[in-house]
């Protein structure tokens, strides 16, 4: 899978699967859930249940940073 544009990161809902951020941010979906698990992602995170979500607004901040 490529990576999305940010203006198509825009376009995502409120909160995302882990995966999908991944793909976005670059990286393997088992480091950020490594990087979720111990607090130091790079973005904000749910949890519902044991299902792990991430919220766009701030996956869209961090592609924004310079």
């Amino acid at each position: 899978m490529t990576a999305p544009t940010l203006a198509e990161v825009r376009t995502w809902p409120a909160v995302i699967p882990v995966a999908q951020a991944a793909t976005a941010l670059g990286c393997g979906r088992s480091g950020l859930y490594d990087r979720i698990r111990r607090g130091d992602a790079p973005v904000r995170t749910l949890t519902h249940g044991r299902r792990v979500v991430v919220v766009t607004a701030s996956l869209v901040a961090v592609l924004e940073a310079p």
